[in-house]
């Protein structure tokens, strides 16, 4: 990113002309991830800019998990969210507009819980209540998120490393978050900030069209398709979403 120019220095120096600090960006995770999810990110993007990481694990509903956001949040920031992430920043959009300067959703889905779904997240609350946290997320949700490859591997470890890091708690009240979430194609079609729409090719969960459905809502969003990743790109194939983020944090503000 290119460098700011210098203060102007003095008396009556126009303070419209010192532009040396960038806003901060906020990072929202996917569902029983952690800041490690955007750890290639952080390490990139964080000598030009404050980075916040935080969690979504407050809250049995997206709005609850929002609002919590919200209280922590810098005054006005950048929004980057992944998968429940993502969903996470709609409503934080939706709720609080004037104080996203931009947003950038990643391989995320956008439309409510449909029934069948909801119905198969009860016996996985369920196991997790009773101690098999670490079979639902090693069989049930993740040996099809990712695009083949050699990193596969690594990188379902350090997903489990997430998950298990997380109380079980924890999964049972994303879970009901998800399965109570709203429909944002609203919310989407009134987004007027710069706005940058990833997935993975490979991604099984959020598919493509979908994303390209999300990009068509926003006026003037940018559609990053990248084909060696899956569904969690940030750490399949991280310097091209590094790359695709400063293009988006380089996009000028309206």
């Amino acid at each position: 990113m290119p460098s700011s120019p210098p203060c102007p220095k003095g008396p009556g120096a126009p303070l419209p002309a010192c532009n040396t600090v960038s806003e901060p960006l906020v990072f929202l995770p996917g569902m029983m991830c952690d800041a490690r999810l955007f750890g290639p990110q952080t390490a990139a993007l964080s000598a030009t800019r404050a980075i916040h990481h935080a969690p979504i694990t407050a809250g049995e509903t997206v709005e609850d998990i929002a609002a919590a956001i919200l209280d922590t949040a810098p005054p006005r920031f950048a929004l980057c969210g992944l998968s429940m992430g993502g969903i996470v920043a709609m409503e934080v959009i939706a709720h609080a507009p004037d104080r996203v300067t931009r947003l950038a959703l990643l391989d995320t889905n956008f439309l409510p819980e449909i029934p069948e779904k909801a119905a198969l997240r009860e016996p996985q609350i369920v196991g997790a209540r009773t101690g098999r946290l670490a079979e639902i997320m090693r069989d049930e949700m993740k040996p099809n998120y990712l695009a083949p490859g050699p990193a596969r591997a690594e990188t379902l470890d350090l997903v489990m490393d997430m998950a298990l890091a997380l109380d079980p708690d924890v999964f049972v009240r994303q879970s009901r978050a998800l399965q109570r979430r709203p429909d944002f194609s609203a919310t989407l079609k009134s987004v007027r900030v710069p706005t940058l729409i990833l997935c993975g090719r490979h991604d099984q969960l959020c598919p493509v069209s979908r994303h390209e459905l999300m990009a068509a809502m926003i006026p003037g969003a940018d559609l990053v398709v990248i084909d060696g990743a899956g569904h969690l790109p940030t750490l399949e194939t991280p310097a091209e979403v590094t790359a695709a983020l400063e293009r988006w944090l380089a996009r000028p503000l309206p």
